[in-house]
Parts: structure tokens; sequence; C-alpha cells
């Protein structure tokens, strides 16, 4: 079946209070999907975010994140006051996330709602903290104590905390038990608000592409609290990190930071996990796309302390044995290996082990500098093809940016002039949905056509990256229809 869909994070979502969330604009761009003939809404990591705001650096591989709690459903349930949360500043750029007010203030007004909650005998709060207690304890524990410490990171933390003694751990849920109360009502209103837009989204044959990291963050609740899953030494500090070696792109590769696996300790344990993990993802989500597949294969080994990842190396991953547990545990389930970059040929083959499809990009088709087969006419039924991802730029300045031959080879494959370059957006757009992959994704700043203000990421960097919204409006009625006539015409309308 051919299929296609729009990437569009939560947070790029219009909304009056400085970033996209489970709002009625939620709601209405579920409505418009349906309307474009779309089977497929796909995000990005709903986790909390930390410093650089990053979707793939976040304080837990469980919890959500309480900006995407919307303040008018609140106000519904009675927890909120109009004048509490309307005329706040959230940021004054309509176009971007102004992540350093909305740390100020969007908290201020979170504990206003927590106090009136009444919580105390609440069955279905009860029934939400007993069911996600695997993760949930021990997130709002950590929260709640890095609160303690102004917001530092847990190896920053006094020593018997941060090494988890368990008097220390003790002392602190009675110090911090106000805290820890506030962070389990921000995940269990995230939850329902989640699941009431999701449950929206599939009655109107919307489904949910999930993404998730291959790794969690050095600052989460997950590298302190079960320190046995990673490379650590005695002190619990990471003996190395995850990366990504120096490539065309970048010099110097890319230093992430995150504590990697001890995959002897998950084989051990039959990866049970990541078989939790899994499970709460399709909870969350109808498909899930496994970001930096190739980590399972080989991963890039940065020692720690190291300022750039050019001193890394590769080291043999889990393969096929993490793979044939999901397998045991879900039988088949709908997940979306993210393949790209360079691809050697035992990645090759645990993608094609595994049966998941890949990941084409029609960007890297027309870049010189991208190694692997690209061109449409290589692709195979089983993938997923986008214009770009997030971490690419947008079509529209992506052109402009191109060397000459590659613009021109460009230009030649697509009977393109430079007289209309909105109209070079949409050729690069008809070219993905017309490809023979059984899924097709634009992201919706390519449907917009907008320009490099619209990138959401540009790797490696820090300081500029996922702030990018829509503006209330944008996708009109007009540009609906547009989309939804091209799906048609290529087979993809749902």
């Amino acid at each position: 079946m051919r299929t296609c869909g729009i990437l569009l994070p939560v947070s790029s979502l219009p909304s009056p209070y400085g970033i996209g969330c489970f709002s009625k604009a939620a709601y209405e761009f579920v409505d418009q999907l349906k309307r474009a003939g779309q089977t497929y809404w796909q995000i990005l990591p709903l986790g909390p975010t930390g410093f650089g705001d990053s979707p793939y650096q976040s304080f837990s591989a469980f919890a959500g994140n309480p900006y995407f709690i919307d303040l008018d459903t609140l106000k519904e349930e009675g927890l909120l006051l109009p004048g509490e949360y309307e005329d706040l500043d959230y940021g004054q750029e309509e176009t971007a996330v102004d992540y350093e007010k909305l740390y100020r203030v969007r908290f201020q007004v979170l504990k206003l709602a927590y106090g009136r909650a009444c919580l105390a005998g609440n069955a279905q709060f009860e029934r939400f903290e007993r069911e996600q207690s695997f993760w949930l304890e021990d997130y709002s524990l950590y929260m709640a104590v890095k609160r303690r410490f102004g917001g530092k990171s847990w190896e920053e933390w006094d020593d018997d905390i941060r090494l988890g003694r368990p008097e220390a751990v003790e002392r602190y849920r009675r110090l911090c038990k106000e805290e820890i109360g506030f962070y389990k009502f921000l995940q269990y209103e995230f939850d329902r608000q989640w699941t009431a837009l999701k449950a929206y989204a599939n009655a109107k044959g919307i489904r949910i592409i999930g993404d998730i990291p291959i790794y969690v963050a050095f600052d989460s609740a997950d590298s302190w609290a079960s320190p046995e899953m990673f490379q650590y030494n005695e002190d619990r500090r990471p003996s190395m990190v995850a990366g990504c070696p120096p490539d065309a792109f970048s010099a110097d590769g890319q230093l992430w930071g995150n504590p990697l696996y001890d995959w002897d300790y998950h084989e051990k344990t039959g990866y049970a996990w990541w078989i939790r993990r899994m499970e709460h993802c399709f909870r969350l989500y109808d498909v899930v796309r496994v970001d930096h597949f190739r980590g399972f294969d080989e991963y890039y080994a940065i020692p720690y302390g190291d300022r750039t990842a050019a001193g890394g190396h590769w080291k043999k991953g889990p393969g096929m044995k993490l793979f044939d547990a999901l397998r045991a545990h879900f039988g088949t389930v709908p997940i979306i290996a993210e393949d790209l970059g360079y691809l050697t040929d035992s990645v090759i083959k645990l993608v094609e082990d595994t049966g998941y499809p890949g990941m084409k990009v029609m960007e890297f088709a027309f870049d010189s500098r991208e190694a692997g087969d690209y061109m449409p006419y290589n692709y195979t039924h089983n993938c997923v093809v986008y214009t770009g991802t997030h971490d690419n730029q947008t079509l529209f300045a992506w052109y402009d940016e191109l060397n000459d031959a590659d613009r021109a080879m460009a230009a030649e494959y697509l009977h393109l002039t430079d007289e209309d370059r909105e109209e070079t957006v949409w050729a690069f757009i008809r070219l993905t949905l017309s490809s023979v992959a059984d899924t097709a994704v634009i992201p919706m700043q390519d449907y917009l056509a907008l320009g490099a203000q619209a990138r959401m990421n540009h790797p490696s960097t820090i300081g500029t990256n996922w702030r990018w919204r829509m503006t209330q409006g944008c996708l009109t009625d007009e540009l609906i229809q547009k989309i939804g006539r091209l799906a048609e015409l290529y087979g993809r309308h749902c």
C-alpha cells in the first residue's frame, strides 16, 4: 500500500503560548491531514528537553515534555484561571520558540495548576502512577533532586546521591516530596492530553510516526538510576561516549556525549530494558522511527573527556540479537530504521535481516558529498522517502546552497529552470511522491516552500536549533487541496 505523511514537530504547531502543544491547533492539524489525504503525522521525540533544547537529548527515555501540556485544557479542567497564563511573555517571535522565556514562565503556571489538582484519592492518577512506576519514580526523583542542585546534571551532585546510595535516595525522597509530586502531575497531564490527541488522530485514520533516539542523555534519569546499563567506571563516570566520526559535513565529527550501552549486560537480561522501552513507545505511537540505526551494528565510541569526535573508534553492537528478542516478544512491529549516512555491508545486512524499511532522502540524491544510492531509480518499495529530515536544510534554501555542478545535475534531471524557485520545490516534492517507496513523508516547511529561517536543526551546532514554528493560517485550504491532489495523483491518497 502506497502512503504519505507530513513531518511536523509538536513544538512547531501554532500557539499563543510560545510553543506548539496538545491544543486546539493540534486537533485542527489532524483534520487538515485527513483533508489532504495523508496517512501519517510524523513528529520528533516527545521527551523533556534540557540544555540545547534538543528532543534527542532528553531527561528521560520515557517521560513527556511538560511544554506540550495545553494550558487551555488545564483551564477547562478548572486548574488555571485565564489571567494566570494568557498574557505572560512566552516570546515575541511568532515563528520561533524562545526556550529561555518558556523556562522562566511555563513552570510557574504549571505549579499553579498542580496546586489545584487534588490528586489524593484520584483513581485515574493512582492507576497512572502504578502502571508507569517503572520509570516515573526514578524520573520524578531525578528532576526534583536536579532542581535542588540548581539544575545541574547528576555528575555534579554530592557523592552520596550521585552514586545512588540507598540512604541518600530515601533522604531526598523525603526532602523533595512536594517537588516529586509536581513532576508526577506533569507526566499525568501529559499522558492524558497526548492519549486523547492520538485517539482523535487514529479515529480520523491518521497514524502517528514517533521518533526515539538510540541513546539516552547523560543528564537523564535513566543514566543516573540504572548505571549497570552503561559503560561506566567504578566512580560512575563514562569510559566512552557516543558520537559520529568526521565526514564531509563535519571535519571534527559529532561529539554527542551520550553514555554508551553495556551490550553484554543487556544481552544477559534478555534485552529487558529495550523491550520495556519499545512497549512504552508503541503505547505512544503507531509507528516508531529508531534514530541512528547503524549504532546497533557498530557504534562509534569516543574517549570520555575528548573535545572532538576525531579520536573515536568503532565497536561492535548487539546486531540481530536485540531484534530477535524484540520479535520474540512483540512479533512483527512497525519500525522505521534510520539508516542514513555511510553504510557498511554489515549495516545493510542488518536492516535487511530485520525487514524494517530504511530511509531515503531526496536531497542526498543530488549532493555529491553524500555517499549512498539515494537516486530515486535505486529505491525499493520497502523504504520511507523524505525530501529532507529535521537535520536537513529546507528544499528552498538547499537548492540555492548546492554547488554549481550538483545544481546543474538536479536541473537536468528534473527539467528545472531558475525562474520560479517555489516551483522548483514542488518539482522535488513530486519526485519524492512519485517514487516507488511505499511511504513518502514531506516536512511541512517544504510544502510551505520556506527558506533557511525554517530549518529545524543544523547538526553539530547549538543555540538556534529546534525553534521553527508554523504560523496560524499558513496551511490554507488551497494548499491542503494541492497536497491532497498530489497524494491522489501518485496513488498515496488514504
